[in-house]
């Protein structure tokens, strides 16, 4: 029998709609859109890695909107080992231009009624839900 460990991420991003758009990107190792966030970094709190993460990825700055998160769990297999995954998003205002890091694939301000046609993150819709911007 294989033993697993168990690891823990907490990731933490904004939540920017304008115009009835999303803000997505995608980066990292899958083609997914995702909201721009990250992992947790040391000495750093759920909001401040929200802001550090935005402007890291997309080069912008941002304010949060409410002190309340919607959090939402999940938990996934990378080889042997099972993570549990936390993501927090924050219902955030963009205060300046996009500017992408190079790092960022891609980029765009996707329409909130055509993100049925998207390869989207699986938080996406429910995030988008929670925050009352889709049925």
């Amino acid at each position: 029998m294989v033993e697993t460990t168990n690891k823990i991420i907490i990731a933490s991003g904004p939540v920017i709609v304008e115009n009835n758009k999303v803000l997505l990107d995608k980066h990292g190792d899958s083609d997914f859109w995702k909201f721009c966030g990250g992992q947790i970094k040391p000495g750093k709190n759920l909001q401040e890695t929200a802001i550090i993460r935005s402007r890291e990825e997309l080069g912008i700055e941002i304010k949060i909107l409410s002190d309340q998160p919607f959090l939402l769990y999940t938990q996934k297999n990378v080889g042997q080992e099972k993570l549990d995954v936390i993501l927090v998003h924050y219902l955030a205002e963009r205060l300046t231009p996009v500017k992408p890091a190079d790092f960022i694939k891609d980029w765009a301000w996707l329409n909130l009624s055509d993100l049925e046609k998207e390869n989207l993150a699986p938080n996406i819709i429910p995030t988008l839900k929670h925050f009352g911007f889709i049925d």
